[in-house]
């Protein structure tokens, strides 16, 4: 099944509503304006047992976000009040961090590294799949939740760092850190591997998984460059995570 393209300017927009399904307890928001896609996504997401919350907004999208901290946000680029990348910024800012999953119906490169540097931790471009959709959207879940849903205490250690695997918190000098899962993820890896250095194929197969058909080498040049602007003091000259010419990067020990 291919989701559908944007209908025309003008087209009536239906009232945001849930869809609930009591098998899942994970809430998925959908902010998306064209009713045909949203209905679509709806559907389609909410069969597989997640209860699905749709936004016609990105004002109202932030808000619902804010309010009720649902699992997974599904985000189109275009929106009748903004831009996509905008809300996902407002999105981080307000110290979110479940997975952000953008929708556009462009292709270009530059579109896919500004939502990655805004903080999405996935993009998908129109038309699309929905078995595609369905597959990233139980990835991020997966990456986000079911690492974190450990009970065994496990706290690592990177330069002044402290992470804590079990809380999902990442902390300096008692103040948390706010990462995205993704982002999360790719310092857990690097800290239980000091010193060690990987290629970018190496981090997309060990920190991606079973998705990593899904990425590319640019997908985890934006990330590493995102996390270093949250815990570096000096992102532009970087002590923790050091980048190997050639090859790829490595955590200082």
């Amino acid at each position: 099944m291919r989701l559908p393209l944007p209908l025309p300017a003008g087209a009536a927009a239906r009232p945001c509503y849930a869809f609930a399904m009591a098998e899942h307890p994970q809430t998925i928001l959908v902010i998306e304006d064209d009713p045909a896609v949203g209905e679509a996504l709806v559907e389609g997401i909410g069969t597989e047992g997640y209860r699905v919350h749709w936004e016609t907004t990105g004002g109202g999208g932030v808000s619902f976000a804010r309010d009720h901290s649902p699992q997974l946000i599904v985000l189109d680029v275009r929106l009748p009040d903004g831009n996509g990348f905008d809300f996902c910024r407002q999105i981080r800012q307000l110290g979110l961090r479940q997975p952000i999953l953008m929708l556009t119906v462009q292709s270009d490169q530059m579109d896919k590294v500004l939502g990655l540097e805004m903080g999405a931790d996935d993009y998908l471009t129109k038309p699309y799949h929905l078995r595609e959709l369905i597959a990233r959207i139980r990835s991020l879940l997966r990456r986000a939740y079911g690492e974190f849903a450990s009970t065994e205490a496990d706290v690592l250690y990177a330069g002044d760092l402290t992470i804590d695997r079990t809380r999902a918190t990442v902390t300096r000098d008692g103040r948390s850190l706010n990462l995205t899962p993704t982002e999360f993820r790719l310092l857990v890896f690097l800290a239980q591997h000091p010193g060690q250095v990987f290629s970018r194929g190496q981090l997309i197969e060990n920190v991606w998984g079973s998705d990593a058909d899904f990425y590319d080498d640019k997908t985890v040049s934006v990330h590493v460059r995102r996390l270093r602007e949250k815990i570096e003091h000096e992102p532009s000259n970087p002590s923790v995570i050091l980048t190997v010419p050639g090859i790829g990067y490595r955590l200082a020990t």
